[in-house]
């Protein structure tokens, strides 16, 4: 059984990694940096300061970081060390199968992907947190976009992927729990009963922000990609 997922990963990755365009090897080269996705996280504290108490928007920025953290250290520091997967840029069986992009093959081990499991237990924090359909698929967008951004560059199988991002959704919501438990006893439980406020508090009409962001940043991802594939 093992030995069959195993053999299906590897084929999912030959028909995922890569491509024979420099121009959108550039778009994924953009994409997989976490500084590209800096705008939208910027949003996010923009909105929790604007719909927030000072006490509130503290338990949000350090419940934020304990997310990224926890996802982060899993990931890395105790998983990876304890599968010793071998990233397909290692793998002798697939490394010179795969399309690299600017000779790119990232650390040894990829089991599992830690960008899969940052990228989703952010979307999973902020989704309970927000409570709005257009920011937790403008949120689901961005981490399936980052993470198969991982596979075409061909530095994760797309099992790496898949585990990383069930790492991050339990993540995620195990810490939105935890915070949630926490502001109700220090600062006190929000209830809102106008249209006008998402369920988690935020006014509807602010979400739009976060889906304009998200299309301004692929735009200019695109547009970056120009003269990076011509240079």
């Amino acid at each position: 059984m093992l030995e069959e997922l195993k053999e299906l990963d590897g084929s999912l990755l030959l028909s995922l990694n890569g491509s024979d365009s420099i121009y959108w090897d550039s778009v994924m080269w953009i994409v997989t940096k976490t500084v590209t996705w800096i705008p939208l996280l910027l949003v996010v504290l923009y909105l929790v300061a604007k719909n927030s108490t000072w006490r509130r928007m503290f338990f949000v920025v350090v419940a934020l970081g304990v997310t990224i953290l926890l996802a982060d250290q899993l990931s890395s520091a105790v998983i990876k060390p304890l599968v010793m997967r071998w990233r397909p840029t290692h793998d002798v069986a697939f490394q010179h199968s795969i399309d690299m992009v600017r000779g790119y093959t990232g650390g040894r081990y990829g089991f599992v992907s830690s960008h899969a499991a940052n990228t989703f237990a952010i979307f999973a924090f902020l989704s309970l947190l927000f409570r709005s359909r257009v920011a937790s698929v403008c949120f689901f967008l961005w981490a399936c976009l980052s993470s198969y951004s991982r596979v075409y560059l061909g530095v994760h199988f797309p099992g790496d992927i898949l585990c990383g991002a069930l790492l991050g959704l339990v993540v995620g919501t195990v810490v939105y729990l935890i915070y949630r438990r926490l502001q109700n006893h220090f600062v006190g439980e929000y209830t809102y009963t106008s249209p006008a406020y998402t369920s988690g508090g935020f006014l509807v009409s602010d979400m739009s922000l976060v889906a304009f962001v998200l299309t301004a940043t692929c735009c200019v991802v695109l547009v970056l990609a120009i003269p990076l594939a011509n240079g």
